[in-house]
């Protein structure tokens, strides 16, 4: 399955409202997706007991509340001419919300950038990077983020391997266990 419109990176930084809670059926649609997301309607279905029909109203609804984000393919990077990854440690002169909103608005807007995370300590933004090779990384690094009025600091680390976890845990009933 795959959403028409690509996922909007601003989002990332807006306020959520809180979710409505979420049923023993829908965190096992949820787990079912994670783990293979171009299951068919039907399979889901079949795996989970319910009518297709039902089903489907339970997934669109996840959809439109915002729980399911999306979905994606996982391409090998080598495929798309990416060499390198990188992870981009920022810190800023000012912790302003508007040098935060400008810096943000300016990085998500690079094609290199797949992820940003606001943290916090002595980092305040961690950007995932990829590029075709070391003088693509040099230039993104000097002319995109270093340059910027908001960097204060700026350390890049070279990304050797990644390992993704197959889904995100359920911490649902581990409240109900403290």
């Amino acid at each position: 399955m795959i959403f028409d419109t690509p996922p909007d990176h601003r989002r990332l930084f807006a306020a959520m409202p809180s979710p409505r809670p979420l049923d023993r059926i829908d965190r096992r649609i949820l787990a079912l997706l994670q783990n293979d997301a171009r299951l068919s309607n039907k399979e889901l279905a079949a795996r989970i007991g319910l009518a297709p029909s039902s089903c489907h109203t339970r997934l669109q609804r996840l959809i439109a509340e915002g729980t399911l984000e999306g979905f994606a393919a996982r391409v090998r990077p080598e495929a798309l001419g990416i060499g390198i990854e990188a992870m981009v440690s920022v810190r800023l002169g000012r912790h302003a919300r508007e040098s935060l909103d400008a810096f943000r608005e300016h990085v998500l807007g690079l094609r290199e950038v797949v992820d940003v995370f606001h943290l916090a300590g002595s980092t305040d933004l961690l950007i995932h990077v990829v590029v075709r090779d070391t003088e693509h990384l040099r230039t993104l690094t000097l002319d995109e983020l270093s340059s910027r009025p908001e960097v204060d600091r700026l350390e890049t680390a070279l990304v050797f391997a990644r390992w993704t976890a197959p889904a995100m845990p359920d911490f649902v009933d581990d409240a109900s266990d403290d």
